[in-house]
């Protein structure tokens, strides 16, 4: 993966072998073949290295039909929160089952999707089960100086940040740090940022009733008009509207817009 990427979707990982490298919620992350793993999509993500040389199965869910799935509310808060949860258990039919749901999803037999998207249901219900039991992932601390600018940001996206506060605090000069930043993740240090203030901003339109001003300044957004420029920009749509479609999926009606 040539940069950070993000979408608003929940993301479920399958590695047949080998492991794989997250740079995910301010860490460096390690997931091992055969446990299935899920984070919410929309936080920045980036896979900084890869072992083995089987590919590895992702199903994305919109995040509505997520909400719907009637998932424990402790990992739906899990989720939304930028955990990367991985399953405590390996289970000897995943790969069979990924298998099948690659082939059945998107096959125009609606059918087919319908069996498909409930299994996947069942498999995260099977997941919550087993949520408190979860392991935290396996991290490593070898970070590199353009890893942890990444993290840093990651860690503190919610403060006032310039590109030279940040790459002060990693001990760059501010030009040397703008330009490893790019090179390394394919975008600049102020479009990250903004990345994860965005992601902020969507978990606390979903999961709260706060007003759309104290949701901006939490987010780290300095004006209401910035945070509306910058949200309908990533997401296609205003705040208040992204508000009002997700809340009506989980039946919440806001109290204060």
């Amino acid at each position: 993966m040539p940069r950070p990427d993000r979408h608003n979707e929940v993301e479920l990982n399958l590695l047949s072998s080998g492991s794989l490298s997250y740079l995910l919620g301010g860490r460096r992350t390690i997931i091992d073949a055969r446990r299935l793993a899920i984070f919410w999509a929309a936080m920045p993500h980036q896979i900084v290295d890869f072992e083995g040389a089987s590919p590895y199965f992702v199903i994305t869910l919109p995040l509505s039909d997520f909400l719907r799935a009637g998932t424990d509310s402790g990992l739906v808060s899990r989720v939304l929160q930028g955990e990367l949860l991985i399953d405590s258990m390996q289970d000897n039919v995943d790969e069979m089952i990924f298998h099948r749901w690659e082939q059945e999803l998107g096959n125009g037999d609606p059918s087919l999707e319908l069996a498909a998207k409930l299994e996947v249901r069942a498999r995260l219900l099977r997941l919550a089960a087993r949520v408190s039991k979860a392991t935290t992932p396996r991290s490593t601390p070898m970070l590199s100086r353009a890893d942890q600018l990444a993290c840093y940001i990651a860690r503190n996206y919610q403060q006032p940040l310039t590109s030279e506060s940040i790459a002060e605090a990693i001990g760059l000069h501010a030009n040397y740090a703008m330009s490893l930043f790019r090179k390394t993740f394919g975008t600049t240090i102020t479009s990250f940022v903004a990345q994860h203030r965005i992601s902020h901003s969507q978990r606390l339109l979903i999961t709260t009733d706060n007003a759309i001003l104290n949701i901006a300044l939490d987010s780290g957004f300095q004006s209401l008009s910035r945070f509306n420029e910058v949200f309908k920009a990533v997401c296609g749509c205003s705040p208040r509207e992204y508000r009002k479609e997700h809340c009506a999926t989980v039946g919440r009606h806001p109290s204060s817009l």
